[in-house]
């Protein structure tokens, strides 16, 4: 007796959503930061970009390290994430959107968080990509695509770069509820009245009349310590509930990286973020559509029985 499996199709828009915000967190990380804050001594380390072991594989490390260079480079790099962020060919543009990454990650001197999840969802986008055969990657997938070998295969390698993503963005969530519980500022609800007073990382100017009231009270600062560490947990084990409770997740996660960027201004971590989420949440295969106009039910037109069958997933016997 056969068993009939079924694979869902990767090359939506949502990951092609996920790959353009990744993309414009990096180019914003470069565009906006000038080539001497990104290329620079740091003490205990060496001069950036280092290139020595791996590192030496660095796209700026193609060129002596010259500031005039350097700067020509970092612009390439802008406009090609541009390119890659536009969503044009992505089967092509997902190998050069690794590498640059890794790049950015390895051969500047100020790499954060933001920039190593960029890298390790850019690398998991090539397997996805690999199969991608559309020009866009803001079209739908294939209506009905041959069942081969092949498209079975990259089918699967895709989705299974989609799960291995999924479970990243887990791990991430739950490392970071689990390293913050041990401290005492987060268990007794003062963590934030820290973040937000210092003058480094503390809100901008312009948005201080605000915070600085909240963190000022035992219950607003309790509140902005304890809900990001709910919406994390939420996050870490979202992959257990079911897709109705992975919209509120999704929408309280990207609110909660908006609320990051507008506070500490990590912008390129909060696209980043953002684009590991809309993965993590929404359903496999799934493709995002905005709603039009709505008729009144009277109103609709009738379409034959055939057109409103969905298209069968790739099965496999």
């Amino acid at each position: 007796m056969s068993k009939e499996y079924r694979v869902a199709l990767p090359w939506t828009n949502v990951y092609g959503l996920a790959r353009t915000l990744v993309a414009l967190g990096t180019a914003g990380t470069l565009a906006a930061s000038s080539s001497e804050t990104l290329f620079r001594p740091v003490a205990t380390v060496g001069e950036y970009p280092l290139c020595n072991s791996t590192m030496a594989a660095s796209v700026f490390c193609l060129s002596p390290h010259n500031a005039t260079h350097l700067s020509w480079i970092k612009w390439a790099c802008v406009i090609i994430l541009l390119i890659i962020a536009s969503g044009f060919l992505p089967r092509y543009t997902a190998l050069p959107h690794a590498y640059i990454n890794y790049s950015v990650f390895s051969g500047i001197a100020i790499s954060d968080g933001g920039d190593q999840i960029a890298l390790i969802l850019s690398m998991l986008f090539v397997l996805p990509a690999l199969g991608d055969t559309r020009r866009w990657h803001w079209q739908p997938p294939p209506g009905k695509p041959p069942i081969t070998r092949t498209t079975r295969v990259f089918a699967l390698v895709g989705i299974s770069g989609l799960m291995m993503l999924r479970l990243q963005m887990a791990v991430v969530y739950l490392q970071a509820v689990i390293a913050k519980l041990p401290h005492t500022e987060w268990q007794d609800g003062t963590a934030m009245w820290y973040w937000g007073s210092n003058l480094d990382f503390g809100p901008a100017p312009w948005l201080d009349w605000l915070v600085a009231p909240i963190i000022a009270t035992p219950i607003g600062v309790a509140l902005m310590t304890w809900v990001p560490l709910c919406i994390e947990g939420f996050l870490a084990v979202s992959l257990l509930l079911p897709q109705r409770l992975r919209w509120w997740a999704m929408g309280a996660g990207i609110a909660f990286h908006l609320s990051i960027a507008l506070m500490m201004g990590l912008w390129s971590f909060a696209l980043a973020m953002t684009g590991g989420i809309l993965v993590l949440c929404l359903p496999l295969g799934a493709t995002m559509r905005v709603r039009t106009h709505t008729r009144p039910e009277s109103e609709e037109p009738q379409l034959p029985a055939a057109a409103e069958e969905p298209v069968p997933p790739l099965q496999h016997r």
